[in-house]
């Protein structure tokens, strides 16, 4: 089974309920990225209701000048609601961490690309064997 998560699980407690279900990730990677490349990257991004097709008016913008008028911002993608999500995030991230003690960190202040193809590189490498301990 493969999860992806976008968002965090939110508390140590929410992870411990996860594995408690039997939701136990086995890689989990945290994009370490200052505040304002936060704000920018989800601040910026639209849909258009016509299509569905999603853009962001920096990486990846509308073709036209047409579809840009028409384009809408999700409330999540406001600001203040970014900001809020940033410091929920901060203060569990510690705690995350060490619940998730395998997790690695990865840049993530780099064009998103690069972000992707990193994420990727470290996805695709093998998981190490476990060793099986036996009981006496």
């Amino acid at each position: 089974k493969a999860v992806v998560s976008t968002q965090s699980t939110g508390s140590r407690n929410q992870a411990e309920a996860l594995a408690e279900a039997g939701y136990s990730p086995n890689r989990v990677y945290f994009l370490d990225c200052p505040s304002d490349t936060i704000v920018e990257r989800l601040s910026l991004r639209r849909t258009d209701p016509v299509t569905g097709d999603q853009f962001h008016l920096i990486y990846n913008p509308p073709p036209t000048l047409e579809m840009k008028r028409r384009l809408k911002t999700n409330p999540r993608d406001s600001e203040p609601a970014i900001d809020e999500d940033i410091v929920s995030f901060d203060t569990c991230l510690e705690d995350l961490v060490d619940f998730y003690s395998t997790s690695q960190s990865v840049n993530g202040d780099q064009d998103p690309h690069t972000v992707f193809e990193t994420l990727e590189s470290l996805l695709v490498k093998p998981l190490p064997k476990q060793t099986l301990k036996s009981v006496i």
